[in-house]
């Protein structure tokens, strides 16, 4: 058996990536890894082995998957929260810790009691933007009823309480009402709110008196709009809405597939809240409600705060820029992750 000379190792360790710790044979290769990953402390990171992982989904692999860590899994079952996958301190500050962790989806039924609001309202106005989340409920429209119109639209503010929630008519004429999933029959259309109306109604909501030009992230009116492949919905209501206000749990990296591609509203309820959707006929404030408790469990992680958190930022434009690398090359792995910067928004800035 031929061992790794002491000076090979040493080398390789140098040449490991502080973040998700892969190796290279070469410092410039290590540079060139870090100038394309986007490596962040705005990553889910394990709690135990201080990897950092592309999203919660792969994180989720590296602890429970097919072939986990076996370190990390072995505490991780004794100490960890299979929800927000966090490491508590003991097996007892995780039943506790869990108890609170997983919601129940027993206030669906008590709020969607509440029947229908068509006048949008929100008591306050603070300095940081208020947020909301929407849904849509979609019927079939066109000669094979394939066509996605919305139905039904529900906005709930950020304490889930309802503050929209009605049908709507649309302007082609419906083929399918999907009765199966969404409850719509085609006598709760007859008299429902026009279209336009649910159009315009929502538009003026969510810009809460701003222009549409003038919308800014911060230190203004508009409100932050919370929901679940959005483009889809605004789309069917015919709203347009800046993306900089927009939080998609369906394009968030974080809660993406490790494959990039999306996760299901489904999914993402029943293994980061822990309780199931989507089952028999559907309403809209159930999306809502899960799509507000997801957003608010990302924003409430515990990250450093960065005035310039994006690599597209002016100021980080040039940290891993080519005319450094001889003084990059000089950098621990350590000193180029401090350097790095997501490519992606973090929900925790709001």
């Amino acid at each position: 058996m031929i061992l790794a000379s002491p000076l090979f190792q040493t080398v390789r360790i140098r040449n490991k990536c502080a973040a998700c710790f892969r190796q290279f044979n070469k410092i410039e290769h290590l540079v060139e890894h870090m100038r394309t990953s986007y490596h962040s402390i705005h990553e889910p990171m394990c709690g135990i082995c201080k990897k950092h992982c592309r999203s919660f989904e792969s994180l989720r692999e590296h602890l429970i998957g097919p072939l986990p860590k076996q370190e990390c899994k072995n505490i991780f079952n004794l100490r960890g929260c299979k929800f927000c996958l966090t490491i508590l301190d003991s097996p007892n500050a995780r039943r506790i810790h869990q108890e609170r962790c997983q919601f129940s989806s027993g206030l669906i039924g008590r709020f969607a009691n509440l029947g229908f609001r068509d006048n949008l309202t929100m008591d306050g106005y603070t300095r940081e933007p208020q947020v909301v989340a929407l849904a849509c409920k979609m019927i079939g429209g066109g000669s094979d009823g394939s066509l996605d119109l919305c139905g039904k639209v529900c906005i709930i503010d950020e304490h889930e309480n309802m503050i929209f929630h009605t049908y709507v008519k649309p302007q082609i004429p419906v083929t399918n009402c999907r009765y199966e999933t969404t409850g719509i029959r085609p006598e709760f259309l007859r008299d429902a709110m026009p279209l336009k109306q649910v159009q315009k109604k929502i538009q003026d909501f969510l810009c809460n008196g701003e222009p549409m030009w003038k919308i800014r992230p911060r230190a203004g009116r508009a409100r932050i709009l919370v929901g679940h492949g959005l483009d889809h919905d605004l789309d069917s209501l015919q709203v347009e809405y800046p993306s900089i206000m927009i939080r998609d749990t369906a394009k968030y990296p974080p809660l993406m597939k490790t494959s990039k591609l999306s996760n299901s509203l489904k999914y993402l309820t029943q293994a980061y809240l822990g309780y199931d959707i989507q089952t028999g006929i559907q309403d809209p404030y159930e999306d809502c409600v899960a799509t507000m408790r997801l957003y608010n469990r990302m924003r409430s992680q515990v990250h450093r705060r960065e005035d310039c958190p994006l690599a597209s930022d002016p100021q980080n434009r040039n940290n891993f820029a080519s005319w450094r690398q001889n003084e990059l090359e000089r950098m621990s792995p350590e000193e180029m992750m401090a350097l790095s910067r997501s490519d992606y928004y973090c929900w925790c800035f709001d």
